[in-house]
């Protein structure tokens, strides 16, 4: 017998879930680069300490996001309970919940050394106030003997949290375009990207150091080696949905890249066109500043356009 199969794109996780797993990847890789140039690059406290608060902020942000577009707001709790890891180890919500709590918990611990010392937070009359207690400089004493074991704990639940963000999107069978185990790879060399871009511009704009030199061509380096691996990357989807004439997966090719904003938005100006200013940074070095601050921009905008059309490609089918 024959079957007629109809294709549908999803409706229901749309720009409000991109926004979600764009500030939730980009958030916690920033913490995650940020202490890992901390430890092994230059002590770098502004780095550190802005880092910290951005990527709280961006991982509210987020969560924020995803709690208000729940069904039921209560059942939030079940996911703060790390024993449901136990009984349903593909919970991938779950897992992201526990290393977005403890990310932000070493994520605080490790700067807290840094802002004791830092005249700028001391100024603020509550701020300040809180870490003149003794306690809090007790904790700090502590902080600072334990410094690269917080940031290692917190890198690694940062790196989980980037990686989670793709296993959730992959995780949805029905939807071929999702279900795809380069989605995970994508997602994740997408964060660290985004939050190097980031980085870079906290890095020029906010507390400019010529001193910082080294800083600035390690990440422009590192950021090509990412956006050649997403263009790869992206290569490989085109080839993958590209199965059959009528499928889930070749409907969610011809909205993909048939969709100037896609091919424009995404890969001309969120890929190529950062791709090639860092690279002649790189080559041949920068007389301003502009060029690499205009490529980080573009870099996060085509990280949030690559999750936006993602969820609105997202194309399932009825067997009717």
């Amino acid at each position: 017998m024959d079957v007629t199969m109809s294709y549908v794109t999803q409706d229901w996780w749309t720009w409000w879930f991109a926004i979600y797993l764009f500030f939730g990847g980009m958030g916690a890789a920033i913490m995650a680069v940020a202490f890992l140039t901390d430890m092994y690059l230059k002590r770098h406290p502004n780095l550190v300490i802005w880092g910290m608060i951005s990527s709280i902020v961006m991982l509210s942000l987020g969560s924020g996001m995803l709690f208000l577009h729940l069904l039921d707001h209560i059942a939030v709790i079940h996911v703060l309970n790390p024993m449901v890891l136990l009984n349903k180890p593909d919970a991938w919500i779950a897992w992201g919940t526990q290393f977005i709590t403890w990310m932000m918990v070493w994520g605080v611990l490790y700067p807290l050394p840094y802002l004791i010392e830092s005249r700028f937070f001391l100024g603020f009359p509550l701020v300040g106030g809180i870490l003149r207690w003794s306690i809090v400089k007790k904790v700090a004493a502590v902080c600072e003997r334990y410094h690269k074991l917080l940031g290692w704990l917190a890198t690694i639940n940062g790196i989980g949290v980037a990686v989670y963000t793709g296993l959730l999107i992959q995780s949805f069978p029905a939807v071929p375009l999702w279900h795809n185990p380069g989605v995970p790879v994508l997602f994740t060399v997408s964060a660290f990207s985004t939050a190097i871009a980031f980085l870079l511009v906290m890095l020029n704009v906010f507390f400019y150091d010529s001193e910082d030199h080294k800083i600035h061509v390690f990440y422009e380096r590192t950021d090509l080696i990412l956006i050649s691996a997403e263009l790869v990357v992206i290569f490989s989807f085109f080839q993958y949905l590209q199965v059959g004439e009528e499928s889930a997966a070749s409907a969610s090719f011809k909205l993909l890249f048939t969709d100037p904003g896609w091919l424009i938005g995404f890969i001309g100006f969120g890929l190529i066109v950062p791709f090639l200013l860092e690279l002649k940074g790189v080559i041949k070095g920068w007389s301003t500043r502009i060029p690499i601050i205009t490529a980080s921009l573009l870099v996060m905008m085509g990280g949030y356009l690559l999750r936006h059309y993602f969820m609105y490609s997202g194309v399932y089918s009825h067997p009717w």
